[in-house]
């Protein structure tokens, strides 16, 4: 779940600084998921190659609640989605899917609906999302019923389904979790441990700060503007992660299965 400097004015991940750290941690394997976007892939793909990683191409999608023609004022809330190529054909589903997002249903963002989803499924992985995910939204809504429908129709569209567990101190991803790990009992789908990452090192987050200020036209000074929830943002290593995730070792054992698939 990493955002490079082409998930605009979001995030800072710059992509040889990027795949430099990836490596120095000891990952064999990255994946790049821009907002909306592929404009970092070919950039990214032969800088990992380069530094003998495998590149996972992927995009963190916005996907409309409606039709991804339909602009009115309830359509600019938008759901997102991991979508990760697995092979040849994933690659080419993803970049119909992105072109059109943008030639049809951009509206504030470019936007998929669930019937592109069904029509461009193949060779693509796909994970719940952040807060921002549909699952976890409904979840959080408490609406636990429509959460596990949509959790089943992900499940069936792509067979390669993931829920989407990010440990980042807060309050609501902690209620998010309990239920997502509860679901993926019930359900039998697989979790899969991400982290939310919008800039390389974790002293990076003040710079970060700055950025989003410039996005949202705002000023650094002012208390009620969007900010991030912490400094954790971060290109974590391998350690940390196992760290976080000792209750759920599978949630990284799956991330592996998911690299070793594409």
């Amino acid at each position: 779940h990493v955002h490079s400097q082409y998930s605009l004015l979001d995030g800072m991940c710059r992509i040889p600084h990027l795949v430099a750290r990836a490596r120095e941690l000891g990952m064999d394997s990255l994946a790049i998921t821009d907002h909306g976007v592929m404009y970092g892939a070919i950039e990214f793909y032969l800088a990992a190659k380069e530094a003998g990683l495998k590149p996972i191409i992927g995009c963190e999608v916005y996907l409309a609640p409606n039709s991804h023609f339909s602009r009115d004022a309830s359509d600019k809330n938008n759901y997102h989605l991991i979508l990760l190529a697995k092979n040849q054909t994933g690659y080419r589903n993803l970049i119909q899917l992105v072109t059109k997002a943008h030639l049809e249903g951009f509206y504030y963002k470019p936007r998929v609906d669930k019937e592109l989803l069904e029509q461009y499924h193949q060779g693509l992985i796909a994970l719940s999302g952040c807060i921002v995910g549909e699952v976890p939204r409904l979840i959080l809504e408490g609406r636990l019923e429509e959460a596990k429908e949509a959790a089943l129709w992900y499940k069936q569209t792509f067979g390669d389904f993931y829920l989407e567990i990010q440990r980042h101190p807060i309050a609501e991803l902690e209620q998010i979790n309990q239920d997502l790990i509860s679901m993926s009992r019930e359900l039998d789908i697989p979790l899969v441990a991400t982290n939310d990452v919008h800039y390389i090192n974790q002293e990076d987050a003040s710079s970060h700060d700055l950025l989003l200020c410039i996005g949202t036209n705002s000023s650094i000074y002012d208390e009620k503007r969007i900010k991030m929830a912490g400094d954790f943002y971060y290109l974590k290593s391998p350690q940390e992660m196992a760290e976080l995730y000792q209750d759920i070792p599978q949630a990284l054992e799956n991330t592996e299965r998911i690299a070793d698939m594409c």
